[in-house]
């Protein structure tokens, strides 16, 4: 009985294995994300149907916008999934940018003249931070080892390196 207490093998944590456990995870999660993609094109194409449905006399300008902006912050929607999947990592520039679609887009749609004051400077306080956040992301450092420039520098510079020809060294 002390044997098996003392060789974490036979017991029954022994199939709790961080690693397996993680892998299990990201598993499930990207079977997740990639539902959500199936979704999301779903949603797209009965958009599109809508889209050009309305396009259709008698014309009516803000759905026409609507619908187009709508369809848009659909396809950011869609890329932002896929940069997931691609680098398991959210992309701050995509997630702003559809940020920014959607808020001119209810803009748009209600008007400027028929939406209160206190809503508009609302939007544009949000805008503004949104573009500030579009700049600064610029500057910050990259944590991702997929995205990391110096580390394609350096991959660059000793692939230079290595095409170098040999120098002779005599004695």
């Amino acid at each position: 009985m002390q044997d098996s207490y003392n060789n974490p093998s036979s017991n029954w944590y022994s199939w709790f294995n961080k690693s397996r456990i993680v892998r299990a995870l990201e598993t499930i999660q990207d079977f997740i994300v990639v539902s959500l993609c199936m979704g999301l094109f779903s949603v797209m194409v009965i958009q599109l149907r809508a889209m050009f449905i309305s396009l259709l006399p008698p014309l009516n300008f803000k759905a026409v916008t609507s619908d187009i902006l709508f369809l848009l912050i659909l396809v950011e929607l869609f890329r932002l999934l896929i940069i997931y999947l691609q680098e398991q990592r959210v992309s701050i520039g995509v997630a702003v940018e559809v940020s920014i679609v959607s808020a001119l887009r209810e803009v748009i749609v209600r008007g400027v003249l028929e939406t209160p004051w206190n809503q508009i400077l609302s939007t544009c306080a949000f805008l503004l931070v949104m573009g500030v956040l579009l700049i600064v992301r610029v500057w910050i450092p990259p944590t991702f080892s997929g995205i990391d420039p110096e580390r394609r520098l350096q991959k660059i510079k000793s692939q230079t390196v290595d095409l170098a020809p040999p120098q002779h060294v005599e004695s």
